[in-house]
């Protein structure tokens, strides 16, 4: 029998996947003897160096490498893994680490003060377009102090530092295997997390195996992982479906999901769960383009697109309309753009236009990747095309690349217009905003707008109790509106499909719904 179970659980302002009692996801834990558990996604990674990834590589880096802190089943705020940390003055400008005592890398390097120091060192030499260096703005020095002290000396007060630390963007690196201001190259892996990465074949699967070194906060329910990576939806359900694999994680197609809903026979002993999620997609202008750097144009687009449309007609209602950068669910969420523009309308558009005195349709080109969001993104650029087309508007023109090439394309600012995806580094509003905006950013894409990079994100930065600083997230939501720079759509569910003998899933989600795939193993009894 096909179970569907809904659970929509707010948990802090992230919601968590959860279940009902029976024929889910919860179930005795049991051996592992069947093999690896095998996870599907159409998520691959575009590199195995955290050094270059501020991207989906961190769904393998948080099982393969470690992080000072992370978030342990149920948390919501960072907690001790490889290391207690804590601040330790008023200012939010000292943060000092203790590490664990005997941690040591798969490959039997020690992992001390000094190899954290090094790590962090190398993100920010190595300065990747596409790593997580942006995240370490407020880093100013790292010390080591003896074997197992680390301190962090910050050049202003960041509150929202503790939650950078358990990004998987600073998984922690042996020294001896990594260069210090290069990105490895190879398809190895040397970290200290929970899982030795045994075998790796780009854009097919990464094997998976329990590293006996591991000391840390996971509690690892399997002895092996395998994730096979997919080009599409269809490919992956049929893979779930013939049991090739055992659970799915991210990619599921609108259409998919629908179908596995139904309780025909070809559902049978199958399982899908939805929760909220914390994803967003969107727009990006490029300043760089002529006509993407003209206000009136990016607000006659905000006018006209239909995000409703988008979600219904495209995604089966298994996403909901977004109005703000800031989603649902977080502390500071508002619906700027809806509040602004209301219904989608082309003829205020045009006036907007018109007042601009740009007349004749204008000529947009719009891109978008293949094989990053799911297989429903052509579907959706093409939605786009025909909403903003048939306003008698616009001229578009779709481009579109595979993953790897379409992150070299923006970042040297090629695109005109074109589609971003964004799932939370951290569950804090600061997240949504911050990446998006300065000099140099997650977009590659200028946007340097002093009142929030110099007033208002400073000042929220200085308030741990993050209730206090809505006011400040509001307005910097209201200058993102606009200037219609970023343009929101829609704000993702989420959604896991598995055999029934697999348990774990609803545990396997952390605040950012990246899969921790040791809370998976195979049930004993029923």
């Amino acid at each position: 029998m096909f179970n569907r179970n809904r659970s929509l659980q707010q948990v802090a302002a992230i919601v968590s996947i959860s279940l009902v009692a029976g024929c889910g996801l919860l179930g005795e834990e049991g051996s592992d003897d069947a093999g690896p558990i095998v996870v599907g996604t159409t998520s691959a990674p575009s590199t195995l160096d955290p050094a270059a990834a501020w991207d989906g590589s961190w769904e393998l880096f948080r099982n393969v490498y470690q992080t000072l802190l992370s978030y342990p089943n149920g948390a919501t705020t960072p907690q001790p893994d490889a290391a207690t940390c804590e601040f330790t003055d008023r200012s939010s400008r000292t943060y000092r680490c203790e590490l664990r005592e005997g941690l040591s890398f798969s490959n039997g390097d020690k992992l001390d003060a000094e190899a954290v120091k090094y790590t962090f060192d190398r993100i920010l030499a190595i300065n990747a377009p596409t790593g997580p260096a942006g995240l370490l703005g407020s880093l100013d020095r790292v010390e080591a102090v003896g074997d197992r002290e680390v301190v962090f000396r910050l050049n202003k007060a960041d509150a929202t530092f503790p939650f950078v630390l358990a990004t998987p963007g600073m998984s922690l690196v042996a020294p001896d295997d990594y260069p210090a201001k290069a990105v490895r190259e190879d398809t190895g892996i040397v970290g200290s997390g929970p899982y030795d990465l045994k075998e790796y074949k780009e854009g097919d699967r990464a094997e998976l195996v329990r590293n006996d070194r591991y000391k840390g906060a996971a509690d690892r329910k399997n002895g092996a992982v395998t994730i096979r990576y997919f080009q599409d939806s269809g490919e992956m359900v049929k893979a779930l479906r013939g049991k090739q694999i055992d659970i799915t994680y991210q990619g599921l197609a609108a259409d998919d999901i629908v179908a596995l809903e139904n309780k025909g026979e070809e559902n049978e002993g199958l399982q899908l769960v939805e929760g909220a999620a914390s994803n967003i997609n969107y727009l990006v202008f490029n300043p760089k383009d002529k006509w993407s750097d003209k206000l009136a144009v990016r607000r006659a687009v905000a006018q006209v697109v239909d995000r409703a449309a988008l979600a219904h007609k495209v995604y089966k209602d298994t996403v909901d309309p977004l109005y703000s950068m800031v989603p649902k669910g977080l502390t500071g969420h508002t619906t700027g753009f809806f509040d602004d523009f209301g219904d989608p309308d082309p003829g205020k558009a045009r006036v907007i236009l018109d007042d601009a005195g740009i007349t004749g349709p204008v000529p947009l080109t719009l891109w978008y990747t293949t094989d990053r969001y799911g297989s429903d993104t052509a579907l959706e650029f093409k939605e786009i095309k025909a909403q903003l087309e048939r306003s008698g508007l616009f001229e578009i023109t779709l481009k579109s690349r595979p993953w790897k090439t379409y992150v070299v394309g923006y970042q040297k600012g090629e695109y005109p217009v074109f589609g971003r995806g964004w799932a939370p580094d951290f569950p804090d509003a600061d997240n949504f905003i911050a990446p998006f905006v300065g000099e140099q950013n997650a977009l590659g894409t200028p946007y340097p707008e002093k009142q929030i990079t110099q007033v208002l994100l400073p000042r929220s930065r200085q308030e741990s109790d993050r209730a206090n600083v809505v006011k400040d997230f509001q307005e910097a939501q209201q200058i993102l509106v606009d200037d219609a720079r970023l343009l929101p759509l829609w704000q993702g569910k989420q959604y896991i499909a598995a055999n029934e003998d697999v348990s774990g899933g609803e545990r396997a989600l952390d605040p950012s719904t990246i899969m921790m795939v040791w809370e998976l193993s195979r049930k004993t009894s029923w």
